[in-house]
């Protein structure tokens, strides 16, 4: 059975309690050393991060350059964006606490400086935050304008509507699909290609539940209404079509239930090892 004990709560966005303006200087700092390194890469790094005040409007900055377009430029995006996360402290707090998932969770990230310049996981997310506030404004328009072009840029499609926590980490990240009532808690690790959708034409609360702590390797379908419990495993290319309990690991077509997880918080220890083979 699944880990229906919270069946009616979600551990989404539980970002409150981090100080932003700690990790801010360090990234800041980051930045001066590596403009000192690679001078060709010093226009970006003082546009992004040494010529910003905070964390709040360098996030701005950066997805103003990423996502400006003839529809719509760059000087018009930046007043939308830093007004959203001025205004919104839990969108950067969620912000930090993604770049601190993807240093822990990936052996080639060396410091929060590199998601917010390289890593476009990180950046979908972040923008899908910034929609996803917008939906939730009743400005469903341009949130859906805003889950096109992170679509366009990042090959990442996310529904506006989706609830997404805090401390995520897209690995690669081409190709993840979320539908509109899929709810991902705090602390969960996807890899590219995972599609998180419906089943035919189905209306209401038709995507699937991903609960905290949950690893779901590279091209895993989770379809329909389906709950990932607490800390479970899912394989590569595996097709989840029902529940799978709390701290199992399942795998195949469709997905079965193939041991325990070995891990406490798969998410975390990102170890891609199945009782009967790889991820």
């Amino acid at each position: 059975m699944p880990d229906n004990s919270n069946s009616n709560t979600h551990k989404v966005c539980h970002a409150n309690d981090i100080d932003t303006t700690k990790y801010w200087e360090e990234i800041k700092l980051q930045a001066i050393q590596l403009a000192g390194e690679e001078s060709q890469l010093k226009p970006l790094l003082a546009d992004v991060i040494m010529d910003r005040e905070c964390l709040s409007t360098a996030l701005a900055a950066r997805l103003a350059r990423k996502l400006a377009r003839d529809d719509m430029s760059r000087d018009e995006l930046m007043p939308i964006l830093t007004d959203i996360f001025t205004s919104d402290q839990k969108i950067t707090q969620s912000a930090a606490r993604d770049m601190l998932a993807i240093v822990d969770r990936d052996p080639a990230c060396q410091n929060m400086l590199e998601p917010m310049l390289f890593f476009k996981g990180f950046l979908a997310i972040t923008t899908h935050r910034i929609a996803h506030h917008l939906w939730n404004a009743n400005r469903k328009a341009l949130a859906l304008y805003f889950q096109s072009i992170c679509s366009e840029v990042f090959s990442v499609d996310i529904h506006p509507a989706a609830k997404v926590g805090c401390g995520i980490m897209l690995d690669h990240a081409t190709s993840i699909v979320m539908g509109e009532t899929t709810i991902v808690e705090d602390n969960v690790s996807l890899l590219h290609e995972v599609t998180l959708g419906g089943t035919g034409k189905a209306e209401g609360d038709r995507h699937p539940i991903v609960r905290s702590g949950v690893l779901i390797g590279a091209g895993a379908k989770i379809l329909g209404r389906v709950e990932i419990g607490t800390g479970a495993k899912v394989g590569a290319g595996s097709v989840v079509l029902e529940d799978v309990p709390a701290h199992t690991t399942v795998a195949g077509v469709p997905a079965i239930v193939v041991g325990e997880s070995a891990e406490e918080n798969p998410a975390a220890e990102m170890n891609q090892n199945l009782s009967c083979g790889l991820i």
